[in-house]
């Protein structure tokens, strides 16, 4: 180790103890029934929960129900089940539209949107579902879209826009009003018992829209084929940058040939540390490795990869041995003002989740790039409950701030500050076992939509978010 990467962690470690005593602080007072959780950072004041409500919130904030796994669509079809990632987008009339994905697998009829039995699968035309699994093992991942009034508080639209995917768990909104989601599987054509007709492990595009009617189920394969999770886009260049929910997952970018044209070509490359080559950033306990610290910034370039459809599912591994630096479960993923962040499931030390922050360099995939090159940074890894515990999808707030899902029993939403420090939002006191998913503001700022995945709940938050 040399003398810099000593004095990185030494420094890291003074930071880290900063935040301990915060959440130590924050424990202290729950203990003592001050507050609930640690919301005095926010002063949105501690959680409450009134008998028979979904969630424990702060006082002044509601939750309702607004759309639920087997209600009936404007298509004739039931929501599917298995909510995950979200995407919101300004409408025409000041209505929002949602477009909201299903982590549903071959075979899992009884989350599926045609029936008990399927009785309505007659209704959808072969060719607009992606993976049609012989019948015996059709795909049931997908999309739902929603037009919702935010002043009335009601879904005024709902049908089926994707289906036939695998396990759509999170994705990502493009600057040209569209969402990706995003395969979180790697299966191949022959597999669930021979019966799969096509390879998963892609990303495919949904336009937000009105018109009532199923996507065309047409993979974006120069994105690469791997677990995909959730991507971001680069409002002025549209480079797409892509998580991937592995326990050895790199960070990749996609420089698409055209901007706004995903489907027409590009480049996929992963990210390095320009100073320590195949670095781990996972700081797992088990590991011999050098410990990577928080709040040090570190310039990085990316690397070319070939073979992008890799039918070895081995991206992740030809990259690291590269140079590519390594991450543990790269999840939730959102852009913010010149900067974005993205959360590791099971990062750091006791395995509870880091955040990362990546600044993109000014000339962000351009030949000039290493004059200014782009900076990776640990935000924040979680040491003790308090703080967060298995970090999934993530948004960023109005006001700046980072929040996040946590994917466990008696699951919260969390807010973190640019410093560092959080603050509790929400906690699932309805259904304790289930995770929360796909938190997204509406472009007013005014609502927090988010998902419970089981039994498959949107909910719409309101409340003095400005306060």
């Amino acid at each position: 180790m040399n003398n810099n990467r000593r004095d990185f962690i030494r420094n890291s470690g003074l930071v880290s103890l900063g935040f301990l005593g915060l959440s130590q602080f924050a424990a202290n007072a729950a203990a003592l029934g001050f507050i609930e959780e640690s919301n005095f950072l926010r002063n949105y004041g501690p959680l409450a929960h009134r008998q028979g409500d979904i969630l424990s919130l702060p006082k002044g904030f509601t939750a309702k129900v607004i759309s639920r796994k087997g209600d009936l669509m404007n298509d004739g079809f039931s929501v599917p089940g298995a909510f995950d990632g979200m995407g919101v987008f300004k409408w025409k009339n000041n209505k929002t539209i949602l477009i909201r994905n299903h982590e549903l697998s071959p075979g899992a009829i009884a989350n599926g949107p045609f029936g008990k039995n399927n009785e309505l699968l007659n209704k959808v035309d072969r060719k607009d579902i992606y993976d049609f699994g012989k019948a015996e093992s059709l795909c049931y991942g997908g999309t739902s879209t929603m037009v919702y009034d935010e002043k009335l508080q009601k879904v005024e639209l709902e049908y089926l826009s994707l289906i036939g995917t695998v396990r759509n768990c999170a994705g990502g909104i493009t600057p040209w009003n569209s969402w990706i989601t995003c395969e979180e599987s790697t299966l191949v054509k022959g597999g669930e018992k021979g019966n799969l007709e096509q390879d998963h492990g892609y990303n495919f595009e949904i336009f937000a829209s009105d018109k009532v009617g199923l996507t065309a189920p047409i993979p974006i394969k120069p994105m690469g084929r791997f677990v995909h999770e959730a991507v971001a886009v680069h409002p002025t260049q549209g480079i797409v940058y892509q998580t991937e929910d592995s326990g050895d997952s790199l960070f990749y970018r996609y420089l698409p040939n055209k901007f706004g044209e995903l489907h027409k070509g590009g480049k996929l490359q992963c990210l390095v540390i320009n100073e320590w080559a195949s670095a781990d950033t996972r700081n797992w306990e088990k590991l011999d490795t050098d410990k990577f610290p928080q709040n040090k910034s570190f310039d990085v370039h990316w690397i070319d990869l070939d073979n992008v459809e890799a039918p070895d599912d081995d991206l992740r591994l030809r990259g690291y041995k590269e140079g590519a630096a390594r991450f543990a479960r790269g999840e939730g993923i959102w852009y913010g003002k010149n900067e974005l962040f993205f959360a590791c499931t099971n990062g750091g030390h006791k395995s509870y989740g880091q955040i990362f922050k990546y600044i993109p360099s000014k000339y962000e995939g351009q030949n000039r790039e290493r004059e200014s090159p782009g900076k990776l940074e640990l935000f924040l890894e979680s040491n003790d409950i308090d703080t967060f515990q298995s970090c999934d999808n993530l948004t960023i707030a109005p006001w700046g701030d980072v929040i996040i899902c946590e994917d466990k029993s008696d699951a919260r939403i969390i807010g973190i500050t640019p410093q560092g420090k959080t603050y509790v939002i929400a906690k699932n006191v309805g259904y304790p076992k289930s995770e929360f998913a796909g938190p997204v503001f509406s472009p007013s700022g005014k609502t927090l939509f988010v998902n419970i995945q089981s039994p498959g709940l949107t909910l719409a938050i309101t409340g003095p978010w400005n306060s």
